[in-house]
């Protein structure tokens, strides 16, 4: 079994990244931290809960968000995170530099629920 908090590899052709899904307080939210191995920037998407917005509170599970469609992503599952991620570069949304780039992660959620999910 996996130690819950240790990065994962996600390559994507030839770049390598380190990924977690992490719960967080006192702001309740979900955060999904990628880190492109080799430099020093990290991209956060973020899911606040909010009016139609669900984050893990006893409902679902750790690293589940969910739209008030009963529409749902695991955030722990690699496919999951590769459709995250190519709709962050699709958006011209990576860190150029060094340092955190964060974003609010439903209008990626919005964009690959439609998407057929491996």
């Amino acid at each position: 079994m996996r130690k819950e908090h240790r990065p994962r590899r996600l390559v994507v052709g030839e770049q390598c990244w380190l990924w977690t899904v992490r719960h967080r307080h006192p702001e309740c939210r979900e955060v999904l931290s990628l880190h492109r191995a080799g430099t020093r920037g990290t991209l956060r998407i973020v899911f606040r809960p909010g009016p139609g917005r669900f984050v893990p509170d006893g409902l679902l599970h750790s690293g589940a968000v969910m739209d008030d469609r009963r529409r749902v992503l695991n955030l722990c599952e690699p496919g999951v995170v590769r459709q995250l991620l190519d709709a962050a570069v699709a958006r011209g949304q990576l860190p150029t530099t060094t340092g955190v780039l964060e974003l609010d992660g439903w209008p990626l959620f919005d964009a690959v629920v439609g998407r057929d999910l491996p």
